[in-house]
Order: structure tokens, then C-alpha cells, then sequence
């Protein structure tokens, strides 16, 4: 069996191996697995959306979907305006560009009407995360973690390394 699952997974992407292990074993939790793992995995934390218009998007969500919005937040460190959608169980991040170098423009003159950017999931440690990520060849994209939206440490993991995602790791 475990032959077979190396052969299945030898042709997946790192990330989703984990996904296909986990998949296959109904009786041992995948942190088992991890011989000496440091940190651990928590829960979704947000799911962001670049938008063309934040006063318009913030709008539907507000007034259309009766979802409580946070005010809009400038990060210049990150080239973006935050807004946050409580959604109960997680949030909607809304982002818009800030300034010539954002990031968020070159995503949204690929993606005239916006889109979903990235998925940001929690960890209990990011510095043992991200040099784990960094040992087993996710590429991440910066050296070192910054302060995020929520004035707590994160870490983007590449998109090319995780199926075509951004994953933001953010700790807990």
C-alpha cells in the first residue's frame, strides 16, 4: 500500500501530497505521520478577494448580503486597502491597491472584474511553519514573515507550489 501511495503521489504537487495521504488513511491523522512536527495547521482565517471598486463591493456585502463590514483599512506595507466581512465561521478580506507598486493592481489588470487572491489559514507557529514550507521546497515570497492585516505575523507561500493558490499562513 505504501508503495503505491508514493507512486500515485510522486506525480501530484507537494501540496496537494498531503491532501492525497490524508485522503487514503481513514485511521491515522495525518500529524501522525509527520515525524516531528513542530507546529501545526489551524483553521481557515479568511479567504481574500481583489476588487476594482471597494466602496462598491463593500456595499453589496453591507447593505445587499446584511454582512457586517469593518472600515477601510490602509496597510501601505503591503500595497493594499483592507476591508473585512464577518462571515460567522470566517471572514471575506476585500482588497483594493494602494499606491503605484500594490500588488493587488497587477492582479486586477489580469482580472478586470476581480477575483479571489488568496487563502489565508492559520498556524499556531509561524517561524517553525515557514522553515518547514522552506525544507521541503515551498518557495515562499518574502526571506522572512511580516505583520499582517490583523497585526499578527504571516508568510505567503508561492501560488506555483500550491496548485496555483497563494496561501498566506498566518499565526494564530
Amino acid at each position: 500500500m505504501a508503495s503505491a501511495v508514493l507512486k500515485v503521489a510522486a506525480g501530484v504537487s507537494r501540496c496537494s501530497t498531503f491532501t492525497l495521504l490524508r485522503g487514503l488513511s481513514t485511521t491515522v491523522p495525518l500529524s501522525q505521520g509527520v515525524p516531528g512536527a513542530v507546529w501545526k495547521l489551524g483553521k481557515l482565517n479568511h479567504i481574500a478577494i481583489a476588487v476594482p471598486d471597494m466602496e462598491r463591493a463593500t456595499a453589496l456585502y453591507r447593505d445587499v448580503l446584511g454582512a457586517t463590514v469593518s472600515e477601510k483599512v490602509p496597510l501601505p506595507e503591503h500595497g493594499v486597502y483592507t476591508v473585512f466581512v464577518e462571515l460567522g465561521n470566517t471572514k471575506l478580506e476585500l482588497l483594493h491597491p494602494l499606491g503605484d507598486k500594490s500588488p493587488i493592481s497587477g492582479f486586477l489588470q489580469k482580472n478586470k472584474s476581480g477575483g479571489m487572491h488568496h487563502i489565508c489559514i492559520e498556524v499556531d507557529d509561524i517561524k517553525a511553519a515557514v522553515a518547514d514550507m522552506k525544507a521541503k521546497n515551498i518557495r515562499t515570497l518574502s526571506a522572512e514573515p511580516r505583520i499582517g492585516a490583523h497585526g499578527k505575523p504571516v508568510m505567503f507561500l508561492h501560488p506555483k507550489d500550491c496548485d496555483g493558490v497563494l496561501v498566506e499562513l498566518e499565526e494564530a
